[in-house]
């Protein structure tokens, strides 16, 4: 073979190569839509779901917290899944999960099966989600990624975009007569064309050295979780049990206790299940700590929103999802913004300014709730959502990056389940704060007064908190690098003590 035909072969199985890898970009990215859709999807049906099953408000809480607590609880060890056993492999078993998931829960008989479905989902989310961020830490050259995470970010607005509508349009459809089930049931053929694909184009990769899984690693992070976030959940139903405080305070005794053994696990034979080391690189340390009170102002904001306006306002489904629209727009083309234009400009100041006008669309929120009370219409609500949703664009898709942008490679998984831990115990402990912040204003009201003016009082009361925990964020903020690492000269490639790529199977 000549030396022009060596070319042209390695320019085809180069050329071969990045086409794989923006399909497998693809599919794992649509495996992040799905996770983000079913969460939003689920809140807008809450209200049909309640009528149709007669669903008390605990297990309407638990129909979404029950799938936020046990993704919470698996993601770090779906994450060391991947690094041990193959990110690939272990993605398609989540997928695979998760599509049987979503079967189990549009076929419920009753609110306990569609709890335990919701349960069961969340684990095998907590399997495929870590191993997107994975993946494409381990497929994409450092140089790439902010324009992958841009990506990200308008995915993340896309989903808060069409779960809304999607979750009202087939609700209202009634389709078949199945009232909310479609909602769970149309994962199943996009959950199927993932599995197909993804065996196809995904690249298979894991740590380069041998890892051994960390069981009591794992037993121990799932009971601390477990510990601190169900009494936060059924507190308030349960009167607030003297039990649920004992169990909160063991909490951090356990997660205490994770960590001590985490460092002499690393150190007897380097398989820890969390890679401790990771918290010795400023970036992620300090972007795990926003992220966690991030989720926190998420999972209060999103559930109390949707109760606000279908069983406050009176809203349909459908007007209820429509009215999301300016925030979910808003949110897509901020985050798009923000890491290929903004970010290498400004660095921390964009994160940052998000938190500042997330915080202010939430104040203008909560006046214009005060000012029209019952009354207000979707457009009235319009310009808060869209400063809000520009807010949170300008945060979510530069906070990953940064986060991940100096880990190792060997560890993406590792760092990926604990990037997505944290949110979603963060989510876990907004929802649990719900009782607390919403239901709390709600049950003072004497039980034969009308709902609507509670659950108003009960929004405005929320939603100022949001706005406390967003300025929170903005000072925690701070402690993040003034520029994400690839943003600087001679930065952003992995650490020299692990240069080494991945292990790649094709």
């Amino acid at each position: 073979m000549t030396s022009t035909e060596t070319s042209l072969t390695s320019s085809a199985g180069a050329g071969a190569a990045d086409r794989r890898r923006w399909f497998a970009l693809a599919i794992v990215m649509t495996a992040a839509f799905m996770d983000l859709v079913d969460v939003t999807i689920v809140n807008i049906a809450i209200p049909s779901i309640q009528r149709n099953e007669g669903a008390s408000f605990s297990q309407i809480q638990w129909i979404t917290a029950g799938y936020a607590l046990a993704f919470a609880a698996g993601l770090i060890t779906g994450g060391r899944l991947g690094d041990i056993h193959g990110r690939k492999r272990v993605f398609l078993v989540g997928m695979g999960g998760f599509t049987l998931a979503s079967a189990l829960c549009g076929l419920a008989a009753n609110p306990e099966m569609l709890v335990a479905s919701r349960i069961l989902q969340g684990a095998m989310a907590a399997l495929m989600v870590p191993q997107v961020l994975a993946i494409v830490h381990a497929t994409f050259p450092a140089h790439e990624r902010g324009k992958v995470f841009g990506l990200f970010g308008a995915i993340v607005g896309l989903g808060a975009v069409s779960g809304p509508l999607l979750g009202a349009l087939l609700t209202e459809w009634n389709l078949f007569g199945l009232e909310w089930r479609p909602i769970f049931l149309i994962n199943l053929p996009v959950g199927v064309a993932g599995l197909i694909l993804g065996r196809r184009f995904i690249t298979e990769s894991r740590a380069p050295y041998a890892l051994k899984l960390d069981l009591v690693g794992v037993a121990l992070v799932t009971l601390g979780l477990l510990m601190l976030l169900y009494p936060l959940t059924r507190g308030r139903e349960l009167g607030w049990p003297l039990w649920g405080y004992v169990s909160m305070g063991g909490a951090l005794v356990v997660l205490a206790a994770l960590v001590a053994y985490e460092r002499r696990k690393a150190a007897r034979d380097g398989s820890p299940l969390i890679e401790l080391s990771l918290f010795r690189v400023k970036s992620f340390a300090a972007g795990i700590a926003v992220q966690t009170v991030f989720g926190v102002g998420l999972g209060i904001f999103f559930l109390v929103w949707t109760l606000y306006m279908q069983i406050g306002l009176g809203w349909s489904a459908l007007r209820a999802g429509l009215t999301g629209v300016p925030f979910s727009i808003a949110v897509s083309v901020a985050a798009g913004m923000s890491v290929q234009k903004l970010v290498p400009r400004f660095g921390r100041g964009v994160l940052q300014a998000g938190a500042l006008v997330m915080a202010a669309g939430l104040v203008l929120y909560v006046w214009e709730s005060e000012r029209y009370g019952l009354a207000i219409a979707p457009w009235q609500m319009a310009l808060p959502l869209i400063v809000m949703g520009a807010g949170m664009g300008l945060i979510v898709a530069p906070l990953t990056d940064a986060i991940l942008s100096e880990v190792p490679r060997e560890h993406a998984g590792s760092a990926s389940g604990l990037i997505s831990t944290v949110q979603q115990m963060g989510n876990a402990l907004g929802l649990g704060l719900v009782s607390v912040v919403f239901f709390g204003v709600v049950d003072d009201r004497p039980a034969s007064a009308q709902p609507g003016p509670a659950f108003v009082d009960g929004f405005q009361h929320a939603v100022g908190w949001v706005a406390v925990v967003m300025v929170v964020i903005f000072l925690l903020m701070f402690a993040l690098p003034r520029r994400p690492a690839q943003h600087v000269e001679g930065a952003g490639e992995e650490l020299p003590a692990v240069e080494k790529e991945p292990e790649l199977v094709h």
